[in-house]
């Protein structure tokens, strides 16, 4: 009995301790000048979908629920949202290659049609970011609406991402 107090102690220090190593917040109020609204208007009901179902992982501002002041929930969180960033970040997305900023669109697009986006795991507690079928079509629009801009200001040839070369076998 006196060895399960021990780990229940040397476990509540952990967990104390933990408290203290805190992952760097995202947010940012600054609209940079790669954000998607300064090069591609963005109407406001598009703009209501973005805020309510994507910039919380796909923005520089997350608004951060109570439960990210405990650890290890922040560390899951800030993974969530650096993931969610890397693939798509509205507040940087003209500083990506042309081509890339088309496929984005489309993945965006292919994404919330297969139920893959919004995750499922940010639905549970978000439930206003559910999309209806209308949001899910608004978005679409607006999404095909913007990859038709850059197809017609840009070369095709410059809209087509470049292959990835196989590794040489060793």
């Amino acid at each position: 009995m006196k060895i399960i107090k021990k780990i229940l102690w040397v476990l509540l220090a952990v967990f104390i301790i933990i408290q203290f190593i805190r992952p760097k917040k995202n947010e940012s109020t600054e609209v940079l000048a790669s954000d998607i609204s300064k090069t591609y208007m963005v109407p406001s009901d598009v703009n209501t979908i973005l805020v309510k179902a994507c910039n919380d992982c796909h923005s520089n501002n997350t608004k951060y629920p109570w439960y990210n002041n405990f650890q290890p929930v922040a560390w899951w969180l800030n993974n969530h949202v650096n993931d969610g960033k890397r693939h798509l970040n509205f507040n940087d997305f003209t500083s990506m290659r042309v081509a890339r900023q088309y496929k984005r669109l489309n993945d965006c697009i292919e994404e919330v049609k297969e139920g893959g986006m919004p995750l499922d795991s940010y639905t549970w507690i978000h439930k206003d970011a559910i999309l209806t079928e209308t949001e899910k079509q608004t978005l679409y629009n607006w999404c095909n609406t913007v990859r038709d801009s850059i197809k017609a200001k840009y070369p095709a040839d410059s809209l087509v991402m470049p292959k990835k070369k196989p590794e040489a076998s060793k």
